[in-house]
C-alpha cells in the first residue's frame, strides 16, 4: 500500500511498505532465520511497532505525532524534504541484509523523521561538520536537528591561574 502527498499539485509517494521477500539467491527459510537472529528488541513509537508504523497512512501517522509535526504534515512536505526521502530510499535499496546503507548528507535539520527513514543513516550538518546518525524507531516524529548538536558543550575547568580573582595570588613554583 502506498500513500501519497500532494505538494504544489505534485504527487509523491511518502511511505512504502518494506519488501518481505528474500533477496535474489537466498531461500525464504534462511532469510527468516537471519531476520530472527538479527532482531534484538522491537522498537515502538507511542505503542505501535515499527512494522505497523510503515503500514500507516499519512492521516493515521499525523494523528500520532505531536501538534507541531501534525501541522507540518497537514500543510504538506516540501520538495526538499521529499528529495531527502527519495535519496534515503535509493541508499537503502541495494544494501544486503544486516549491513547499514551509505549515509546521505543533508542540511535539512527541520525535517521530521518519518517511519520510512528508519534504518537509514543520515549525515546531518551542524554548521561545521556532518554528524552521521542512524535513524531508529524511537526517533519518529522528532526533527533531524535534535540529533546533531550545533555547539560544543562547556567543560568547566579546574580553578587555576586566570580562573578566578583569588587564584591570582597563587605563587608560580
Amino acid at each position: 500500500s502506498k500513500a501519497t502527498v500532494s505538494v504544489l499539485n505534485w504527487s509523491y509517494p511518502l511511505f512504502t511498505t518494506q519488501n518481505t521477500m528474500p533477496p535474489a539467491g537466498m531461500d525464504k527459510e534462511k532469510y527468516e532465520e537471519l531476520k530472527k537472529k538479527r532482531q534484538f528488541r522491537k522498537s515502538t513509537y507511542r505503542g505501535i511497532e515499527v512494522d505497523d508504523l510503515l503500514k500507516l497512512s499519512n492521516e493515521e501517522l499525523a494523528q500520532l505525532v505531536p501538534a507541531r509535526a501534525r501541522r507540518r504534515f497537514q500543510r504538506g512536505l516540501k520538495r526538499k524534504c521529499m528529495a531527502l526521502v527519495k535519496k534515503l530510499r535509493l541508499a537503502k535499496k541495494d544494501v544486503p541484509i544486516g549491513d547499514k546503507p551509505p549515509h546521505v548528507k543533508t542540511h535539512l535539520r527541520n525535517m521530521i523523521i518519518v517511519p520510512e527513514m528508519i534504518g537509514s543513516v543520515v549525515a546531518i550538518y551542524n554548521g561545521k561538520v556532518f554528524n552521521a546518525v542512524e535513524i531508529k524507531g524511537e526517533m519518529v516524529g522528532h526533527y533531524l536537528g535534535e540529533f546533531s548538536i550545533t555547539y560544543k558543550p562547556v567543560t568547566h575547568g579546574k580553578p587555576g591561574i586566570g580562573a578566578t580573582h583569588s587564584s591570582r595570588f597563587i605563587p608560580l613554583k
